[in-house]
């Protein structure tokens, strides 16, 4: 076999075996007179079920049939009212609030590092004409490192937007 078809069948295995993963389906590996290997969900002759960890859905969780005819859309059933199970860990809310503060302080200083941060780079950026540097006789070079600080600097912006939505979604 060339590399190229031994790439392709890695490139379906890996997609069969991914798919058969998230879909729970059985897969089968076939081989044809030529020894061109094939994954399929489909049992054949000379076809071999790979064991996957398949697992079967269970009897007291039955899919739900689907209608192929067209009629109106059904609500979706609201979840049971306790979704979560019993011996879930629980925390009291003086402890989820003591959690909460040092989560917004080390945001608080993440978002202080951000800020200065991007002072210095607007500082340094010059209003879009920085100081040019000595390695920098080739006016190309000078306007790479201009556009890499105006990354720098837009990066840094979201980020420090990123970091004040954070800090508000704490209750």
């Amino acid at each position: 076999m060339t590399s190229m078809m031994l790439r392709g069948a890695a490139v379906l295995a890996g997609l069969a075996l991914s798919h058969a993963a998230a879909a729970q389906t059985p897969v089968y590996k076939c081989v044809d007179g030529e020894g061109r290997i094939e994954f399929t969900d489909t049992s054949r002759r000379g076809c071999k079920l790979l064991d996957l960890g398949y697992i079967a859905p269970r009897a007291s969780a039955p899919i739900p049939a689907t209608s192929s005819a067209p009629g109106p859309a059904r609500a979706a059933s609201p979840p049971p009212a306790s979704a979560t199970p019993a011996s879930f860990p629980r925390v009291d809310s003086a402890q989820q609030r003591a959690r909460d503060d040092e989560r917004r302080e080390i945001l608080n200083d993440e978002l202080r590092f951000e800020e200065k941060k991007l002072a210095d780079l607007k500082r340094d950026f010059n209003n879009g004409e920085p100081e040019r540097q000595g390695n920098e006789r080739n006016y190309a070079k000078y306007q790479e490192r201009v556009a890499s600080m105006r990354d720098e600097i837009s990066r840094t912006e979201r980020n420090v937007e990123a970091l004040r939505r954070e800090i508000g979604n704490i209750r």
